[in-house]
């Protein structure tokens, strides 16, 4: 072990202190104050309560600290939160806190030892749930110098930080280019040849009989068909995980993240072989869409420019053919679609599917050419810039996985980490939006 570290178990450090389950559940009422249970830890509160019962609670029983490590005990073992001071209510007694003093370890460190895993054993057998004794009994080994301390903390955490400084901006992005959307092609105030709102103006309107509403006249529905290549993925055994090349891999449904972008943190790696098998149909690129049809039943994701995969099982590709692909891409999430997906989701007794029948069946609005295009060309900048943020970040999160262990064990030094992480985060970024000269791009109530 390095001479410069010391080896400490938790309980040398600090309390573990568990979260009392006092609150009963007729006081949830108000969304006032967020209530925790194991199932949203780590995320967004889905329940709240009153402020008034929260009160009693904080004057009654411990509470973490600002600082201090909540960890979660049960469910997704080991999930980690420091506790930023903010009211909340953390009902489960499944959450965890080490009530420490720093006088060993700073809280900003045993933080990042608790992203190192697995921090606790196993021994072959399947744990449920982690017992304050066991959280008590874990080892870490830590350099003694909390100076030291801080800095490799430091390093690890302006790589978080600038990840999630890019998922703030893409969030600001998807925002912008779903009001534009909605005020486009649902409101359908789209500025006219003479730069104003084309219904709010008096723009002629005519009943769509596919998409059950009134569309500006000339506007046309058609079938995906028409304008799209819909290509099925390959109905084979699912081939086996092999690193050949870094060319050859298969998207997966964990590939395709909610807000629409691709995650290739972590690929399907295969042979090559296997690869040109999966690839027969289609080989998707950038701009197709990728949808899935069970699991995550009709999650959507475009592929971003650059990359080049295979689908795996479960995936349709939708390769746009006479059609603009982000226009394509923000009307599969746009409400006519979504409502068109719901009809012809198939139920059956043991789970539900989106299939290549199902997306075939689609109708999608088509504006005349001029207004596509015009639209086509202010949004594309902005999905392009979503694109490179998360790009940058599956980047910045393997080099911090990858620093994470050697900083702790103290196989790299801090000078080192420093100038890795200079090169990644580069620059301080700035969120341009992007609209038109003098357009007022409203939400109707």
């Amino acid at each position: 072990m390095n001479k410069s570290f010391r080896t400490y178990y938790i309980r040398d450090i600090g309390k573990v202190s568990m979260c009392k389950r006092v609150l009963k559940e007729e006081t949830f009422e108000d969304e006032e104050i967020p209530f925790y249970k194991i199932s949203t830890f780590g995320g967004k509160a889905d329940t709240f309560i009153s402020r008034k019962h929260y009160q009693e609670y904080r004057d009654k029983y411990s509470f973490p600290k600002v600082g201090e490590i909540l960890i979660s005990a049960a469910g997704t073992i080991g999930k980690t939160v420091i506790y930023n001071g903010e009211d909340g209510y953390f009902q489960d007694s499944n959450i965890v806190w080490v009530e420490n003093d720093q006088t060993k370890v700073r809280n900003d460190y045993l933080y990042y030892f608790f992203q190192t895993k697995p921090w606790f054993t196993t021994h072959g057998s399947t744990i449920t749930r982690i017992y304050n004794e066991n959280l008590r009994s874990i080892k870490l080994n830590v350099p003694e110098s909390l100076s030291e301390q801080q800095k490799i903390a430091s390093v690890l955490s302006a790589l978080d930080s600038k990840i999630e400084l890019n998922n703030r901006i893409n969030a600001e992005l998807e925002v912008i280019v779903k009001t534009l959307y909605d005020y486009w092609f649902v409101q359908f105030d789209f500025p006219d040849k003479k730069g104003k709102p084309y219904k709010t103006s008096g723009g002629k309107m005519v009943w769509s009989e596919e998409l059950k509403r009134d569309i500006p006249e000339g506007w046309e529905v058609e079938s995906i068909e028409r304008c799209c290549s819909i290509i099925d993925c390959l109905h084979s055994k699912k081939s086996d995980k092999i690193f050949e090349d870094e060319r050859y891999y298969l998207l997966q449904l964990e590939n395709i993240k909610d807000d629409g972008l691709i995650d290739l943190t972590n690929k399907y790696y295969v042979t090559k072989a296997e690869y040109n098998k999966w690839t027969t149909r289609i080989e998707v690129i950038d701009g197709n869409i990728v949808i899935t049809n069970a699991g995550r039943v009709a999650a959507t994701a475009q592929i971003p420019n650059g990359i080049k995969a295979g689908i795996g099982r479960n995936i349709t590709a939708i390769r746009p053919v006479s059609i603009n692909p982000t226009y394509l891409f923000l009307s599969f999430r746009g409400a006519d679609i979504k409502r068109q997906i719901k009809l012809n989701t198939d139920s059956g007794a043991f789970f539900t599917s989106f299939n290549v029948k199902g997306i075939k069946q689609l109708h999608i609005l088509r504006p005349n050419n001029e207004i596509e295009e015009k639209f086509e060309k202010l949004v594309y900048p902005i999905r392009q810039k979503r694109e490179l943020n998360n790009i940058e970040n599956q980047k910045l999160t393997e080099l911090r996985d990858w620093l994470l262990p050697m900083l702790m064990n103290g196989q790299i030094k801090i000078r080192d980490a420093k100038q890795e992480s200079s090169f990644a985060i580069g620059t301080e970024d700035k969120l341009a939006m992007a609209a038109e000269p003098e357009t007022n791009y409203r939400k109707k109530k």
